[in-house]
């Protein structure tokens, strides 16, 4: 029986952790760091905007956990 060497090519670089999650470069996790967008939230009605994160992903997240620090909601 013949092996489809694209199919095993293309799963070669996908490697994941014993948790299942992928592993990613360290320019792949910045890049994927920064799909965490802020924005500026304006209600019907209100003159003033909030300041609203959008939910971070479970890799967003574990970044920030292991870093120590939390998510921050503002720029300094």
């Amino acid at each position: 029986m013949r092996e489809n060497r694209c199919s095993w090519a293309a799963k070669a670089p996908y490697q994941h952790d014993q948790a299942g999650q992928p592993y990613h470069s360290f320019r792949g996790l910045l890049d994927h760091l920064a799909t965490l967008t802020r924005n500026q939230v304006r209600f019907t009605g209100a003159r003033a905007t909030v300041p609203m994160l959008a939910e971070p992903t479970s890799t967003q997240r574990e970044a920030f956990r292991l870093l120590g620090v939390p998510i921050p909601l503002t720029l300094k």
